[in-house]
Order: structure tokens, then C-alpha cells, then sequence
């Protein structure tokens, strides 16, 4: 019932930007907060950066001060601003979102992903 598209991935080069754009539909119950983890095949899930309805953000140290995380609780939308990309930044990007389910414990909830290629 709850669905996340992200959207805005593609192929850049070193040093280059894209921004990453997140819509929720469905209802999520108690959303308090939304943000943006990486992939890579055979490794953990990555927290990149998240953003909460008390206009809190957070974000994981290999992305600081590159990355910058918007978040619209009103309108379930999130962002996230990729500058200075690096190679190492090459990744699915998944957006997820927080929210309380219908037993009343903490739910989170996956977007499908959309690949960021950082190239040469």
C-alpha cells in the first residue's frame, strides 16, 4: 500500500552532481522521518542521510558536506543533493521513510532504488 519511487540516477563524472528526488504515496502512518541509504551488490545497506518532521537531519560521514538532504513531510518527498561525487559514491540509492504501522511499532519503509554511477 505504501510506495517509494526514487528518481534522478544516472552516470556522472568525478567531481559532478545529481540530485535524487523521492515521492511516498500511500498512507504512512506517523511519518517522522525520511532519508537516503546506498547500496552496493554484496554489501550492507549504507546509511547516507535522513531527515525528520522536527527539522532534524543527520548524515553519515563519507557524504558531509557534499550531500544535502531535503526533506517535505507535507507533500512525503525527499531530496538529496549529490556535489563533488567521487568514484566511491557509485551506488543503488534507496530513499525510505519512517513511519508507525498499524500495531504501533516503528515501520520503514523502500523505495525500489535508482543507480548513481560516478565515471570517468
Amino acid at each position: 500500500q505504501v510506495q517509494l519511487v526514487e528518481s534522478g540516477g544516472g552516470l556522472v563524472r568525478p567531481g559532478g552532481s545529481l540530485r535524487l528526488s523521492c515521492l511516498a504515496s500511500g498512507k504512512i502512518g506517523g511519518l517522522y522521518a525520511m532519508g537516503w541509504y546506498r547500496q552496493v551488490v554484496g554489501r550492507q545497506r549504507e546509511f547516507i542521510a535522513t531527515s525528520t518532521n522536527r527539522d532534524t537531519t543527520d548524515y553519515a560521514d563519507p557524504v558531509k558536506g557534499r550531500f544535502t538532504i531535503s526533506g517535505d513531510f507535507v507533500n512525503k518527498t525527499v531530496y538529496l543533493q549529490l556535489n563533488s561525487l567521487k568514484l566511491a559514491d557509485t551506488d543503488v540509492y534507496y530513499c525510505s521513510a519512517g513511519g508507525i504501522g498499524t500495531k504501533g511499532s516503528p515501520r520503514q519503509y523502500w523505495g525500489q532504488g535508482t543507480q548513481v554511477t560516478v565515471s570517468t
